[in-house]
């Protein structure tokens, strides 16, 4: 079984890899005593992660997630980084590929099927729904700073 293997932690950060995207596959996620779900690996403990949790997922072609699942308070972020799929969210079914996000609120009842003819590997962000206002925004959050950029090599 694959482990998620820490790169590099310090004061303000935490670095992890879960392997390759064609190494997900090799992971698996206990579910309770008579239930694992291979392909699947949560990175928000081992990251430290305190406003979200992140996820990858590979299924096989075919192969689906398993169950309709909802959230009691937590919005979902699906970024398909390879292979396609239907995706279905309360009863309504799409097409998906490389490059799809999907959002789902915590109330959607949703699933993912691998429809392709390779392995399709997504990324899911969980995080508390219903948090970020009007006046939060991407552009002005953040601070340039007006520090040197070095790197070592």
């Amino acid at each position: 079984m694959k482990q998620i293997e820490v790169i590099k932690q310090g004061k303000n950060f935490t670095a992890v890899t879960a392997g390759k995207f064609s190494e997900i596959i090799e992971h698996e996620l206990p579910m309770g005593p008579d239930f694992t779900l291979k392909g699947k690996v949560f990175l928000g403990q081992a990251l430290s992660a305190t406003g979200a949790e992140l996820s990858f997922q590979t299924l096989v072609p075919g192969q689906d997630s398993g169950f309709l699942h909802t959230h009691k308070t937590h919005e979902e972020l699906y970024f398909i980084l390879r292979g396609e799929g239907t995706y279905q969210v309360d009863g309504e079914q799409f097409p998906v590929s490389e490059g799809a996000v999907i959002r789902v609120a915590p109330e959607g009842k949703r699933a993912l099927k691998n429809t392709g003819k390779e392995n399709l590997t997504m990324l899911c962000v969980q995080y508390k729904a219903q948090v970020f206002t009007k006046d939060d925004n991407p552009m002005t959050d953040g601070n340039i700073l007006q520090e040197q950029l070095t790197w070592y090599w």
